[in-house]
C-alpha cells in the first residue's frame, strides 16, 4: 500500500486524537492549528520515520503541583524505556518572555517529568525552520539507542558506528591503535574500518609527517555524527 503524504497523515492523525479525547484535552486539539508542532512534524519527524505512529499531540500530565501539563507531543511506542516528551521551544516565549518564576517553574517540570520516565527533548523552533536536517540527525542518534534493527545489520556496519561513537567521545582524531584497542582486533583490520568510512565520505585521513603517512582519522567538516 502506498503510503500517504505528509498532509493526508496530518489530517488523519488529528482527527484520530480529537475524537478519542473529551473536554479541554479535546479542545486544545480543536484549537488548532498549532504553527510550530506542526512543522516539527512535516520537516524532521515524518521524512525521518515516515509516519505519525506513536505519537501524542498535547499530552497531558499533573506537574508536581497537580496542574495540568501539556507537551507538545509524548512519544509512546509501548517499550518501557522509550518514552519521550518532545518540545518545540522558540526563542521569544522560553527566553526574551519568560521571567524567573516562569523559568524555575519550567526547569522544574523537565526534572518532574523525568521523574516519571520520560525523557524530555527540546527543539528550538529556529532548528525546526530552517535546520531540519540538524534535528533529523540529532533525532535519530538518540532513537536509534532505543530501536532494535529491522532487520540483521553486517557486522562490519556495526563496527564503523562503533568507530564514529568512539570519534565523537574522544572528541579528536583516531589513530588506528585506538581502533585496535578498542576493539582488540588487528591493524589490518582497523585500517580497513577506517579507509570504508573514509570511502563513505564520513572519515577523511590525517597527514602529519612529510612523507605524507596517514596517521589519524577525522570527521568530515559539516558531516554529523550518524548512528542508528
Amino acid at each position: 500500500m502506498k503510503a500517504l503524504p505528509f498532509e493526508d497523515t496530518y489530517q488523519q492523525f488529528m482527527e484520530e486524537h480529537i475524537a478519542r479525547r473529551k473536554g479541554e484535552r479535546r479542545s486544545r486539539l480543536e484549537r488548532g492549528p498549532f504553527h510550530a508542532e506542526k512543522l516539527f512534524l512535516q520537516q524532521v519527524w515524518f521524512p525521518l520515520m515516515g509516519n505519525l505512529q506513536h505519537l501524542h499531540p498535547e499530552y497531558e500530565v499533573m506537574d508536581w503541583r497537580g496542574r495540568s501539563y501539556f507537551g507538545d507531543f509524548a512519544y509512546l511506542p509501548g517499550l518501557a524505556e522509550v518514552k519521550f516528551m518532545l518540545e518545540v521551544k522558540g526563542y521569544g516565549p522560553h527566553v526574551q518572555e519568560l521571567d524567573r518564576k516562569g523559568y524555575c517553574d519550567e526547569l522544574n517540570r523537565e526534572t518532574f517529568l523525568q521523574a516519571l520516565g520520560f525523557r524530555v527533548v527540546s527543539f528550538a523552533y529556529d532548528d525546526v525552520a530552517y535546520r531540519p536536517g540538524l534535528c533529523m540527525n540529532l533525532l535519530q542518534m538518540l532513537l536509534g539507542r532505543f530501536h532494535a534493527a529491522a532487520s540483521p545489520v553486517d557486522r562490519a556496519v556495526l563496527a564503523e558506528k562503533e568507530i564514529l561513537r568512539l570519534l565523537h567521545q574522544q572528541a579528536s582524531p583516531l589513530r588506528p591503535v585506538d581502533v585496535e584497542r578498542h576493539f582488540g582486533i588487528n591493524h589490518r583490520t582497523a585500517l580497513r574500518l577506517l579507509q570504508s568510512l573514509c570511502a563513505k565520505g564520513w572519515l577523511h585521513p590525517i597527514s602529519r609527517t612529510s612523507g605524507g603517512k596517514i596517521v589519524q582519522y577525522g570527521l568530515v567538516r559539516g558531516v554529523l555524527l550518524y548512528v542508528d
